[in-house]
């Protein structure tokens, strides 16, 4: 499990600092950290954390996301999302694991699919089945 200071994969990283307010969008290709309040989307190819002291209103989309703030988004994330027990997320989420640790609140709906990006394997409604 990544701790919340640890920056996995690429070194280099982007970090919001507290006090710091983005109103806009956000693209990366490397690591990013958010201890301020951003208004916009994010899209980040590598790990978003959401410090306990950040916040964001908008969509995301990365590789992986660990949240301890307050978080008001759709995400969409390749690998991981973590919600540790300071996280408030409303929103809908897609990924190919979840952990929520006790305490986390989270509102919206969830959908876990495999690990490869492909769409998950729905089962086909042809109506009554025939014998």
């Amino acid at each position: 499990m990544v701790k919340m200071n640890e920056v996995v994969g690429n070194p280099q990283f982007n970090v919001i600092a507290a006090g710091t307010t983005i109103e806009g969008n956000i693209v990366t290709n490397t690591s990013c950290r958010i201890d301020g309040a951003i208004k916009g989307n994010v899209k980040c190819n590598d790990q978003v954390v959401i410090g306990a002291n950040g916040s964001l209103e908008g969509d995301i989309q990365c590789d992986s996301i660990e949240i301890a703030g307050r978080v008001k988004a759709n995400i969409t994330a390749k690998d991981m999302i973590s919600l540790r027990a300071t996280a408030v997320l409303a929103g809908d989420i897609v990924s190919s694991k979840l952990a929520i640790e006790p305490g986390a609140n989270f509102i919206g709906n969830c959908r876990i699919q495999n690990g490869k990006g492909g769409a998950p394997i729905i089962p086909q409604n042809n109506g009554p089945e025939k014998k």
